[in-house]
Order: C-alpha cells, then structure tokens, then sequence
C-alpha cells in the first residue's frame, strides 16, 4: 500500500523540527489529541481535506506544501510571527504604539509554537528582571478581541489597562467584579490593585532576546 502524500509529508515536517508535537499541533488544530499520531499510524488512509486544511493552518504552511516536504522538497523557511508593541512591567509603556498597523517587525515562530493567530510583544525596561529581560519576546493570543477570560485568572498575561498601557502580571481577581489586581513578577515590585483591564492574554511562551531572529 503507498502511504497518503499529505501523511507522508507531514512526517518529514515533524522530522524536521523535533520541537513540534502531534498532540499540541492536533489539539491547535481543533482536533482530538490523538489525532495526527494515529494519521501516522494509519498513514494508508487519506484525511478528510477540513482535517488536512486544518493542520497546515496551525503549521503555517499549505497542503500543498506539506505534500512537496514528503517529496524531498527543501525545508521551507520557517513562519513567522508579527511584533505588536512593546510592554512594561515596572514603567508605563503604550501596549500598540510602538509600531504603526502593519509597520511593526517580525520574528521567526519558535520551534514547537504552531504560528496561528500568535502575536508577540517586546519586552522593555529590566523591571521584570530575572524572569524577562529587556528585548526578550513574549508570545501571546487573543481568544476574545476584549474582556478577561475566565481562564487566565491566576496566570502570568499580557494585559492592556483602561488608559491603553501594556504589562506583563500574573492577573488576580479584584475586589469587585469587572476589577483585577495585576501582581508584578518581580518580588520587589508593587502589586497594582484594582484595575480595569480591557483585554487579558496568557503568555504561551517567552523568547530570550539573543535566541530572536527578528526578519
């Protein structure tokens, strides 16, 4: 039996970067966990093109190239990620201002961070030190355009305050409903009480500034 063209491709590209997994890919991808190790089980067996289509999104990439990497092809370069601004911890920093609409530079997406709807932020000032250091990116998205999750209460987010200042905090639920404590992730910092935020984002992953390839 010949092995599906989009399967076999899709090995080669978990071949070539050992830092993505099936699982968190099939889960990016609205999938079951499971999904693409058993793809790879059954590689005899096409998949329904939405499944395929889907898969590629979350990669970066187009069936057509996931295919052409089962062929031999060169690697394709890798996807890349849009810097939206800048953030603080310690000083004020204007969340979006750094860089007009579609202005702003890119970096190369980490190896293991599927590319779709991630956006990334600049780390400015060394009041979040040791944790983030000044130019370190950290990778974020947006599951709602506005509003705080319920989900992110408890973890480190990018946060954008009511006057459209960026941070990056631990986010805690305030003292009234609509209010959030923002807790500095430097020791010595000030805790800042009772904010209103008009969107909250965990961070899925920081990025030490000398490992950036901004393109």
């Amino acid at each position: 039996m010949t092995v599906d063209p989009f399967i076999q491709g899709l090995k080669a590209v978990f071949a070539a970067n050992p830092a993505l997994k099936p699982a968190r890919v099939s889960q990016e991808a609205g999938l079951s966990q499971s999904a693409i190790r058993k793809m790879f089980e059954n590689d005899e067996a096409s998949p329904r093109l939405f499944t395929a289509r889907n898969i590629a999104a979350v990669l970066g990439m187009t069936i057509e190239d996931i295919v052409a990497q089962g062929d031999g092809a060169a690697p394709l370069a890798r996807p890349t990620i849009a810097i939206a601004g800048k953030v603080g911890a310690g000083a004020q920093v204007p969340v979006f201002d750094a860089y007009a609409k579609g202005d702003g530079p890119q970096v190369e997406c980490p190896p293991g961070l599927p590319p779709r709807g991630v956006v990334a932020v600049e780390v400015e000032g060394d009041s979040m030190e040791p944790v983030y250091s000044a130019g370190d990116l950290i990778f974020y998205t947006r599951d709602t355009p506005d509003g705080v999750p319920s989900d992110v209460i408890g973890h480190r987010c990018v946060v954008e305050d009511e006057d459209g200042m960026g941070w990056v905090k631990q986010v805690k639920a305030g003292d009234k409903p609509g209010m959030f404590h923002l807790i500095s992730l430097n020791p010595g910092a000030n805790t800042m009480w009772n904010k209103k935020l008009k969107w909250a984002a965990r961070v899925r992953l920081a990025w030490p500034a000398e490992l950036a390839r901004k393109v």
